[in-house]
């Protein structure tokens, strides 16, 4: 089991932060669309990262 006192590692700000300039840049370039799929794919890397380290912790 966890211990209960250890705060876990945030990375849903790694995705939505990538979504967001995923979907600028997409505009940028005129497809918001496929900016926003790149940026989902780029976050939820980042996202799988923090939790797989984080994981390792324990």
């Amino acid at each position: 089991m966890a211990n209960a006192s250890r705060t876990p590692q945030a990375g849903g700000f790694l995705l939505a932060i990538a979504l967001i300039v995923g979907v600028f840049v997409g505009m940028a370039k005129g497809q918001p669309s496929v900016g926003f799929v790149a940026g989902l794919a780029v976050g939820l890397t980042g996202l799988l990262i923090v939790w797989l380290v984080d994981r390792r912790k324990d």
